[in-house]
């Protein structure tokens, strides 16, 4: 049985569609959509924009592009909900059936079970009560016999009790809450009279108004008050607060279920057995109520509810929810044509009328107002391809044959069959027919016609007095019609329709390359949806101007108009008012434009079109974030979030219902990047954010490309954990920083302490080098000593052998005592110096003089390294002064300080380096040898900087040789050797 029934929805469903497409724009949404309930009752608007609905499967929150339903598992204890409430403080208040009341808050259902304040309420009432809202309260009482009235607020439920002062009490509540005084509750006595009773002050007023016993009575709002006695309806204006003025009145021909007021103070009157009438007036206006408009007959309206957009909602039994925007809603109404709901396939005028073709073999024209349709063929389901009107022929091209059809004699003729692709004026008594393997010319006064070109052509223009652009599936050519010669103009174009906008201009409209603007030689522009035309596949052009021209497509309409080099395009789709996005082509008379859909005529004010506002009305509503897995409702808190759950999610919406759920967002994060992103999801998830404070900002964009007017903006922050601290980061390279600090430190530490043991080493080493040395100094100079005595000896010159042994025996003890020393002061050197040279000047019998010079910047109490000098004095002696025998020798030695730097010099006049027979082994004896040595080793022990300088003197014109130590002092430091 459940399944018998599932099956009959699904079919009444199907039918219903069909119907609903009688009204263009009217859309039915139910389980397809996610309105999983086709009984459907009140229905609600709050603040924000989204529409509650209640059902008999829960109770549903829609914002243009999804459903979202509560049911029991959200804590419902009814899912029966007869009402679903808006407050002004962001609650939905709920009221099943049964009285088993919730109200919705930040996104949770409470019931009784969590706030024992709705206990209160929930054994008051026998019955369903009457609930209404004024602002953040819901007002709830008893429809016979109140005794209180409740009211619920800020989660609190308080009750006001009732006193009344007349005799009998009253037995039903008409009406609470007029605008003018909400604290008047309008009761009905036993007597039928209306009494006014203030709540507060307990007084009771009796009002001009009485009912009958069949007479019902419907209290709204904005002070209007509804008498229905049957059929008939009675409409009162409430006047200083107790006077009912009667205003309208109206006798319904059916059976009247009940009757709503919109908010733009229209009468609505939905029928028992299906329909709703519509009375397009303002209640405020002292005339007759029109005629009205009767809407859905097949279908029994439940509720009735005129958003803030002036769209028209409408929920049902068993038929789910219904809703058509306030464009189309206005085009239905204010449109005098009531049966234009065929898919129409092409358009024509003649000046006159508006021809119609459709999808099937039938037609229509359009004069004063009505549409007379035209069967050409019975049974037939071919769709027209085009249409030529002049005068009172019409030619009507369908896809297979070809109709001439006279208005005045309501004839129709068979012209021809053929597989038709496009109808072109051409003269003033002929057309141009496009089939599928001709181009043809007929006249459609002679009645004849004739091939032009013999293959397949989707369209063609005549722009020369012979020459024609003739288009197929592919190229554009031209072609000559008497040398018959068809010549390639435009190659890889698929032109569907081509028009002429002036003087040698041409527009074409091409299948998949949007529109191309060009001369008789080239093309001058292209106009795409880079340019911002709603589709690059356009099928047909209307010349509005000689600068602007309206192109139709399966995805709506553009205006394009001609600026120079630039254009100006305005889209329009069904968000406009047109009554499908499937546009066959349009006509054009002053400023009205005719368009032809797949849905039936529209008509419009082209001035209108070009005024409607370019962008959204609208903000985009955050409806929660989630930071982390934590879930914000309230987002006038402190959004935080900490590492490492970062992750947030945005859930959006978008309540621009006439863009039909054909919704996408424009989102960036300020402080994360600086790109925009575009989605159709309504839910934004970035992962891993970084810490840092972000703003999250976000444009809606409807259906036709249209954006919100301004962003909606929202900041939040993601906290870093204390190792993402700056203070944790400098902590760290400061940390990081004394480790590599220490670490190189340490390096180097063992790189030092390295080198100093390797300095002690050398040290060590250097030192052992020198004892070595001054052990070799002690038996050489001995040994040079001795030799000189054995050769006195063997002169046997006894008294110069003593008086040379007894200088050496000064110097053997001053040697042995030196020898001893690593240092020795500038005298004692110099004294040493002089002994040593009188004893070689005994042995040599004065061949030589010598002078020893201290210079007065010289103290002589510096101190050098021992027994320096001595052997480069030997060797002066030994090589430079013995061989002469021309002259006498003469050795100078100069102690001498000058710029930090102590130069000793020993000069003899001797024969010179030159001069010296086998000079390498000469100049390399074994002193000098030691002395330079022990430089070396000075230089390495002490870290003195000690220079060796030999000049050849012969070289500046004088004789001898010339020996330059120089020791540079350093008193900065501790390697200054010659202080004491």
């Amino acid at each position: 049985m459940k399944k018998i029934y599932k099956y009959f929805l699904f079919i009444f469903s199907l039918f219903s569609s069909l119907y609903c497409s009688q009204i263009p724009g009217l859309i039915n949404y139910n389980e397809d959509d996610g309105l999983n309930s086709y009984y459907t009752y009140s229905i609600s608007q709050d603040n924000k924009g989204f529409i509650w609905i209640g059902s008999d499967n829960g109770f549903f929150r829609f914002d243009g592009k999804d459903f979202v339903q509560y049911t029991k598992k959200n804590g419902l204890k009814n899912v029966d909900i007869l009402a679903c409430r808006p407050l002004s403080n962001g609650e939905i208040f709920i009221a099943p059936f049964l009285n088993d009341f919730a109200y919705l808050k930040n996104g949770k259902i409470i019931n009784s079970d969590q706030n024992k304040e709705l206990k209160k309420l929930q054994l008051q009432f026998k019955d369903n009560p009457i609930i209404f809202n004024i602002k953040d309260s819901m007002i709830l009482y008893s429809s016979r016999n109140p005794q209180k009235i409740f009211i619920y607020k800020n989660e609190k439920v308080k009750s006001i009790p009732l006193y009344y002062q007349s005799k009998s009490k009253p037995d039903k509540v008409v009406g609470f809450g007029f605008e003018s005084d909400p604290s008047l509750l309008f009761l009905s006595s036993p007597d039928k009279k209306i009494i006014a009773y203030n709540i507060f002050t307990k007084k009771e007023t009796v009002c001009n108004l009485s009912l009958t016993e069949k007479e019902g009575i419907l209290v709204d709002k904005k002070d209007f008050v509804i008498v229905q006695n049957g059929k008939k309806v009675d409409i009162y204006q409430l006047e200083n607060q107790f006077y009912f003025r009667k205003i309208h009145s109206y006798t319904s021909e059916e059976d009247i279920y009940h009757i709503s007021i919109d908010k733009d103070n229209r009468l609505w009157i939905c029928l028992q057995k299906g329909g709703i009438l519509f009375f397009n007036q303002d209640l405020h206006l002292r005339k007759k109520l029109p005629s009205p408009v009767k809407l859905l007959s097949d279908y029994i309206i439940n509720g009735l509810l005129v958003d803030a957009d002036h769209n028209i909602w409408m929920t049902t039994k068993n038929s789910g929810l219904f809703f058509i925007a306030e464009k189309f809603f206005k085009n239905y109404i204010n449109l005098p044509v009531k049966n234009n709901s065929s898919y129409i396939t092409a358009i024509s005028d003649n000046g006159k009328d508006i021809f119609l073709g459709y999808n099937e073999a039938k037609g229509g024209i359009f004069h004063s107002n009505k549409i007379t349709d035209i069967t050409i063929e019975e049974n037939r389901k071919l769709e027209h391809k085009g249409i030529f009107s002049k005068g009172n022929i019409i030619i009507f091209g369908l896809a297979k044959d070809v109709f001439i059809y006279n208005t005045i004699t309501k004839t129709k003729k068979l012209i021809h069959e053929w597989n038709l692709k496009n109808i072109i004026p051409y003269t003033d008594h002929s057309v141009l027919f496009c089939v599928s393997d001709a181009l043809v010319e007929y006249n459609f006064v002679k009645n004849t016609y004739s091939e032009l070109v013999k293959e397949r052509t989707y369209t063609a223009l005549p722009y020369d007095r012979d020459s024609l652009f003739v288009g197929d599936f592919k190229d554009l050519f031209k072609f000559n019609i008497k040398t018959k010669k068809k010549t390639l103009f435009l190659g890889d174009y698929y032109f569907t329709d081509i028009k002429k906008l002036g003087s040698n201009l041409f527009v074409g409209a091409t299948n998949l390359q949007g529109i191309v603007i060009f001369n008789n030689q080239k093309i001058l522009h292209k106009v795409s949806e880079e340019n911002g035309l709603i589709t690059d596949q356009i099928k047909k052009i209307q010349v509005e101007s000689p600068n602007v021209f309206w192109a139709s497509s399966n995805s709506g309409l553009s205006r394009v108009e001609m600026k120079g080099n630039s254009f100006k395009i305005d889209n329009f789709t069904q968000t406009d008012g047109l009554p499908s996005n499937i546009v066959a082509g349009c006509v054009i008379r002053k400023d009205t434009i005719y368009v032809g859909t797949s849905k039936g005529l529209g008509i419009f004010s082209i001035k209108k079109l070009l005024t409607q506002q370019k962008f959204i009305n609208k903000k985009v509503i955050i409806n929660s974030v989630v930071i982390g897995g934590k879930e914000f409702f309230d987002l006038n808190e402190k959004l935080t979030g900490e590492s490492p759950n970062n992750d947030v999610i945005f859930n959006l919406s978008f309540p621009d219902y006439a863009s039909q759920g054909k919704i996408h967002y424009k989102y960036k994060i300020e402080g994360l990047n600086k790109s925009w992103y575009t989605g159709n999801s309504s839910k934004i998830i970035f992962n891993s954010l970084p810490p840092g404070k972000y703003i999250f900002k976000v444009f809606g964009i409807g259906y036709n490309g249209k954006q919100s007017h301004t962003s909606t903006d929202l900041s939040f922050e993601i906290k870093p954990k204390f190792w993402q601290t700056w203070w944790f980061t400098a902590l760290l390279i400061l940390f990081g920083g004394i480790i590599i600090f220490l670490i190189i430190n340490l390096y180097f530490q063992k790189r030092r302490n390295k080198k100093v043991r390797e300095l002690v080493y050398e040290k060590k080493i250097a030192e052992l080098e020198l004892q070595a040395i001054k052990a070799q100094i002690n038996p050489h100079f001995i040994y040079n000593c001795l030799n000189s005595i054995q050769f006195l000896l063997y002169k046997k010159d006894y008294q110069e052998t003593e008086n040379y042994l007894d200088v050496f025996s000064q110097m053997i003890r001053k040697t042995l005592h030196y020898s001893e020393k690593t240092f020795m002061t500038i005298k004692d050197e110099a004294e040493y110096l002089s002994l040593y040279l009188n004893m070689e000047k005994l042995r040599l019998k004065d061949k030589f003089d010598y002078s020893i010079t201290v210079s007065d910047k010289v103290n002589q109490e510096w101190t050098i390294p021992s027994l320096l000098i001595q052997p480069f004095v030997e060797n002066a002696i030994k090589h430079g002064i013995s061989g002469l025998k021309d002259r006498k020798g003469n050795i100078q030695i100069l102690f001498d300080y000058a710029d930090s730097v102590l130069c000793i010099t020993i000069e003899d006049n001797g024969v010179g380096i030159q001069n010296i027979e086998g000079l390498p082994s000469k100049t390399n004896s074994f002193g000098v040898k030691l002395s330079q040595k022990r430089i070396e080793t000075f230089k390495q022990l002490f870290k003195v900087d000690i220079h060796l300088e030999i000049n050849n003197l012969s070289e500046n014109n004088k004789q001898g040789t010339q020996i330059k130590i120089h020791i540079h002092n350093d008193e900065k430091t501790t390697n200054s050797l010659h202080h004491r």
